[in-house]
């Protein structure tokens, strides 16, 4: 199919495209990697009267650790972020590459941005489950200047945000390292939409894997695929829990029973609850496994 006629803009600065959407109001839509919204327009399940294209503004690709944590520019590549091997992001944020390759195939990692996967706001999407994990941090540009809000207060539903029509994801910032974290996931076919994915992090108060007899301080869990928005596990009841399999396993069956996932083509809720409670433990084994 192809889409429905639109304008189609191309922008050089943040604030000729705030400028731009101001101008063209509720119908226009952000072009930064065309991964989502193209193949969304192609099918008509959007139809934006306008494209604003912001491929060309230069400055928003990066990856900069500091004292504050990490910064990643809205137009990064999500080849870039699996590429990186700078061992000051690979210290505290090395789940992020690693996480890298479970989205799509190469031509989408190739083309498709770090801020353009945010915007589109994807419950199942990698960047989305990590930066709740990560309790990441949005910087928008817009009419009135730029704003920071958490991403717990950033995602709203399906495919929403509280970004207004005029503003634009100019960065995500990540403050805080998490050396013992992993993302893991189940699609029928490699590439496809995850059916299920697990991210999660463990505070061992230690670097490097889990001495024997060691306790885990904290777990953190979100899952992807079982509802409008990344689901935060509570997982109060296992701080101070042995940092070992028992726990793993005792993290998973308490995702599990948290949930209430959808039913579609792809599974049952029943289904999706022990692929979640399978995917946690898998992913804690190997979140604590990391060096």
């Amino acid at each position: 199919m192809k889409p429905a006629p639109f304008s189609y803009y191309r922008t050089r600065s943040v604030p000729e495209t705030v400028a731009r959407l101001a101008e063209l109001g509720d119908g226009a839509k952000i072009l930064a990697g065309g991964q989502s919204l193209v193949p969304m327009m192609n099918f008509r399940l959007a139809r934006p009267d306008a494209l604003v294209d912001v491929t060309r503004i230069p400055g928003l690709e990066y990856l900069r650790a500091g004292p504050d944590g990490l910064r990643i520019g809205a137009l990064t590549r999500h080849r870039t972020v699996e590429l990186c091997r700078d061992p000051v992001v690979l210290d505290g944020f090395g789940l992020l590459p690693r996480a890298a390759r479970w989205i799509g195939h190469y031509p989408i990692r190739a083309r498709g941005t770090f801020g353009g996967s945010i915007a589109h706001a994807d419950p199942a999407a990698e960047w989305c489950l990590l930066a709740v994990l990560l309790e990441a941090n949005v910087v928008l540009a817009g009419p009135a200047g730029a704003r920071t809000v958490p991403v717990s207060d950033f995602f709203e539903g399906f495919y929403t945000t509280t970004a207004e029509p005029d503003e634009m994801i100019t960065e995500l910032h990540f403050p805080r390292a998490a050396r013992h974290a992993a993302l893991t996931e189940f699609a029928q076919r490699q590439g496809d939409f995850a059916v299920v994915a697990a991210a999660v992090s463990v505070d061992l108060g230690v670097a490097g894997p889990p001495r024997p007899g060691a306790a885990c301080r904290s777990v953190r869990v979100v899952l992807g695929g079982v509802g409008p928005l990344p689901f935060v596990v509570d997982t109060g009841a296992l701080g101070g829990q042995p940092a070992a399999a028992a726990t793993w396993r005792a993290a998973g069956e308490l995702a599990a029973a948290q949930i209430d996932p959808p039913a579609d083509g792809h599974g049952g809720p029943a289904y999706r609850r022990r692929l979640a409670a399978t995917l946690v433990e898998r992913a804690l084994t190997e979140a604590a496994a990391a060096p």
